[in-house]
């Protein structure tokens, strides 16, 4: 089992900025790879962003490439997304997840391909 706790959401106007976090805890594993999604009101949950731990390799929706950044602290088990020049269409809740499989390359962008995730976190970006 692993545990994930997300952080770091709020209101914030367009234009600013957030960082996300996401804490990582029970069976972690430096093969795993982590990824952020998220969920508008009457939408499907979204991929955002996703990492794989052992070597860095990023990838990310095209609605935000550019804007976020996803990063990850091996020593404390966390993954960040920070994001920059947020729109009103960026608000939903954030979940991060985590995918057992462990490709060092695949990075996967499906919900379904992700076997943890956490509680979410809300953030409203406003006009």
């Amino acid at each position: 089992q692993v545990q994930l706790v997300e952080s770091g959401g709020g209101l914030v106007q367009a234009g600013g900025s957030l960082r996300l976090s996401c804490a990582a805890s029970g069976r972690t594993s430096f093969s795993y790879a982590m990824g952020w999604f998220r969920q508008a009101p009457g939408k499907e949950r979204e991929f955002v962003a996703a990492i794989r731990w052992s070597t860095l390799r990023t990838t990310y929706a095209d609605s935000v490439k550019g804007r976020f950044t996803i990063s990850r602290d091996n020593a404390k088990k966390m993954v960040y997304l920070q994001m920059n020049s947020l729109k009103p269409e960026d608000t939903a809740v954030y979940y991060c997840a985590v995918d057992t499989n462990p490709s060092t390359y695949y990075l996967a962008a499906g919900v379904a391909e992700y076997d943890y995730w956490g509680q979410g976190t809300q953030v409203t970006v406003s006009s």
